[in-house]
């Protein structure tokens, strides 16, 4: 049973991460200021929230990674909320 709050262990991404990340790529690739011709979800850890927070690991080619925090809301909506660049696959998915 998951608490309210407290962030779970990391996961294999499933296909609907992978399709949160997609439906949210737009965006994430104007934040970042480039386009990611690799963007490949690695791993995810999740919160339980007044919705859901979700921290996703992405592989955007050559060793790279970015850091992805989405919201996804109680109506289902889903809101990028921050994005870590220049990340690595040792980095730790960690809150931000």
């Amino acid at each position: 049973m998951q608490r309210c709050g407290g962030v779970q262990e990391q996961q294999v991404a499933t296909e609907e991460i992978q399709a949160y990340c997609d439906q949210l790529k737009p965006q994430v690739e104007e934040k970042a200021g480039t386009t990611f011709s690799v963007y490949e979800s690695k791993s995810y850890r999740h919160q339980l929230v007044a919705g859901m927070n979700y921290f996703v690991k992405v592989h955007v080619g050559n060793g790279n990674y970015i850091h992805l925090r989405i919201y996804k809301m109680l109506d289902n909506t889903l809101e990028l909320t921050n994005v870590k660049l220049d990340q690595k696959d040792h980095d730790e998915l960690a809150y931000f």
